[in-house]
């Protein structure tokens, strides 16, 4: 894989990975209500919800990871969780009405599958 790819593969894997904890473990902290525009009524009780969410990225997140180590499998794997990321960048920016999470999620992600499909 070359450098450029595995650069970006790792850019997105990083980004889920800090969400994860952003989602799971800071969600109720000054870091997570500032990061996400939340008030702090509104943090505790959607937590559960938060951390399920951060679950999730932590998974593509481990995917993407995968995706580099696995040198047979590399170009598929990688196709199938950057799209996933895509997908969900995609419907977060719709459903939150906020273009900055297509621009820091989905972006990065379309460079990658750029790049894999070279």
């Amino acid at each position: 894989m070359k450098y450029l790819q595995i650069f970006f593969i790792a850019l997105v894997a990083f980004e889920h990975f800090y969400f994860m904890i952003l989602e799971m473990f800071f969600w109720t902290k000054p870091k997570g209500l500032k990061t996400f525009g939340l008030t702090k009524e509104y943090a505790e009780s959607s937590k559960t919800l938060a951390a399920n969410q951060g679950l999730y990225n932590g998974f593509l997140a481990a995917g993407l990871l995968w995706a580099i180590i696995d040198k047979e499998h590399t170009t598929s794997l990688a196709i199938f969780f950057l799209t996933c990321v895509v997908i969900a960048g995609i419907y977060g920016a719709y459903s939150t009405k906020k273009m900055k999470l297509f621009y820091i999620q989905s972006i990065p992600a379309i460079i990658a599958l750029i790049l894999v499909n070279l």
